[in-house]
């Protein structure tokens, strides 16, 4: 059986969540596996490990379950994406546009050097517009975007096309 085919015996999909006519991808089942979790880091680091990655910055919030595991494959510091007001010290922000109205994502201010190379991680790539904005504080800041790894994507919803300005490299293990 293929790590493809393993999570998508493992993620579970729970209908109406968390409105009418989504169908949320749940990867909690998956961390009961630790097996399972250590194959599947290792499996979105692997295509970075000759990129030159200097930082991975984790997406909140789940992104911060696999994001710290690829910084450990790829013996790189790990760093948070929050929603704003959740970071102790001084931040950078990049607010962004929803369906819905607009949100705003922060980062340490000391978290990311000029030059510093990349790699932007979440659990899923829906539309894109929260790993966009990441890609944009994190410009903002002198950093370059080595790339993007999601556990899921959801091709339907075209979320890869937003990020490929910022990079090439996206990654993504699960497609639905």
């Amino acid at each position: 059986m293929t790590l493809e085919e393993k999570l998508k015996a493992t993620i579970r999909n729970i209908p109406d969540f968390p409105e009418p006519g989504i169908q949320f991808k749940d990867i909690t089942p998956l961390l009961s596996d630790t097996r399972l979790c250590a194959q599947t880091a290792k499996a979105l680091a692997e295509p970075f490990k000759e990129r030159g990655v200097d930082v991975v910055a984790g997406v909140e919030s789940r992104g911060f379950l696999f994001g710290v595991l690829i910084a450990y494959e790829l013996d790189c510091p790990f760093t948070m994406i929050r929603k704003s007001g959740k970071l102790p010290y001084k931040t950078v922000a990049q607010t962004y546009d929803l369906e819905y109205g607009s949100a705003s994502i922060e980062m340490h201010i000391d978290a990311i050097s000029e030059g510093q190379r990349v790699l932007i991680h979440d659990d899923l790539l829906a539309t894109g517009g929260t790993a966009k904005a990441t890609a944009e504080l994190i410009e903002k800041v002198g950093g370059k975007v080595a790339g993007f790894n999601f556990v899921v994507a959801l091709s339907g919803l075209n979320g890869q096309d937003r990020l490929q300005p910022y990079s090439d490299n996206i990654v993504s293990i699960v497609k639905y």
